[in-house]
């Protein structure tokens, strides 16, 4: 069996925008040309700025959406063509956490309807007492309790909702759960609580995660690879520890180079990014960073860089022109640990390891070996 539970390969999503009677319709091109995989227990974290298409991307990876073209496989089976029966069959082993807990829950429903309602569809056969023990224990493992079933949305707390959430995508028993910025409506205090309940439940069901995000401290603290999307297209994917060491697209440099500084009067050098990303319905030829890239030339506006390995581990990989001369600029790696983060994002980091004190931490999966033909 493959180590991959989740592929994808030339993944488009384009949308027609604005036109009329007399007016042929613009090409919104939010995601194009992205291939994937997920190894089994492993987390996938998807990062870039808004707009860049990562959240269309993860609705097409649970078919909430189809795409353009291209091919996905869970465990096999086709994603894209699914119907039926198949595609309820995928929707019980995938799940998906909405961004905003309260807005993704019906507020005139309890919360014991709603985390049962998908048993009410995967496992027919379950009593209504059945039923009612197994919302119970949903709700503990996600650390509320049995009598919070008959309360209402409204009722609980921001961090509470996001655990309703996660407890109803957890009733169908799915062996692979998607969150699109499951935190990002979250206070950091709470973020840490929810984060820590993520990775417990992924080490403690084997769970496969695939996290949409954009805050950095959450994507380092949780992940074992870093996927980034620039306009629709991957600029860069590896190890969390190597992307935050040793990023070699610009792109993430810059990413990486705004964290800011939590202490008073020092200072960092920051990659400046001039002008705004340009718009997917008009992306520039060659490379779509060349607009904004510091180290930009005549070849990055001509011709479209592909993905290819950077020399610093397996599976690290940049889409750009000058890899090896990008690198060689690129200031050296941290002495201590830390992954050449600021203090700002270490403090962030502190807070997370206070919030999960006494919990034991997984080790991140390990980098897939190289292997010969």
């Amino acid at each position: 069996m493959s180590d991959d539970i989740l592929t994808a390969h030339g993944l488009t999503r384009h949308f027609a925008v604005g036109g009329s009677l007399l007016k042929k319709p613009k090409v919104l091109r939010a995601v194009d040309g992205v291939s994937l995989s997920v190894r089994r227990g492993e987390t996938l974290a998807i990062v870039g700025e808004s707009g860049c298409g990562k959240s269309t991307l993860a609705r097409m990876l649970m078919r909430l959406i189809p795409p353009t073209s291209g091919e996905m496989t869970f465990e096999g089976r086709q994603i894209d063509h699914a119907r039926g029966r198949a595609l309820t069959e995928l929707r019980r082993d995938m799940q998906f956490i909405f961004q905003d807990p309260f807005s993704s829950l019906n507020p005139r429903a309890t919360v014991g309807r709603l985390v049962g309602e998908p048993l009410e569809t995967h496992a027919p056969d379950l009593s209504a007492r059945e039923r009612r023990g197994r919302v119970a224990e949903l709700l503990s493992q996600v650390g509320l309790r049995p009598e919070h079933a008959d309360r209402y949305p409204h009722e609980f707390s921001g961090g509470q909702r996001q655990r309703i959430g996660i407890a109803r995508a957890l009733a169908s028993g799915p062996r692979l759960i998607v969150g699109d910025e499951p935190v990002s409506a979250l206070d950091v205090s709470v973020q840490a609580q929810v984060i820590n309940l993520l990775a417990d439940l992924r080490d403690r069901l084997g769970l496969t995660l695939v996290v949409i995000a954009h805050d950095l401290a959450v994507i380092r603290h949780m992940s074992d690879r870093v996927m980034v999307m620039y306009l629709g297209r991957v600029v860069e994917e590896g190890p969390v520890d190597e992307i935050f060491a040793r990023p070699r697209h610009p792109y993430t440099m810059a990413l990486l180079s705004a964290i800011p500084v939590a202490e008073h009067g020092r200072t960092r050098h920051q990659i400046p990014l001039t002008g705004e990303m340009p718009s997917p319905v008009d992306p520039p030829p060659g490379c779509r960073f060349n607009t904004r890239c510091p180290f930009a030339r005549e070849a990055c506006r001509t011709d479209v860089p592909e993905l290819r390995d950077a020399a610093t581990a397996p599976g690290h990989r940049a889409a750009c022109h000058f890899l090896e001369e990008i690198a060689e600029q690129a200031p050296p790696a941290p002495a201590q640990g830390g992954a050449g983060l600021t203090e700002g994002a270490r403090a962030r980091f502190a807070l997370y390891a206070e919030a999960s004190a006494g919990t034991p931490t997984r080790p991140r999966s390990p980098a897939p070996q190289e292997t010969t033909p």
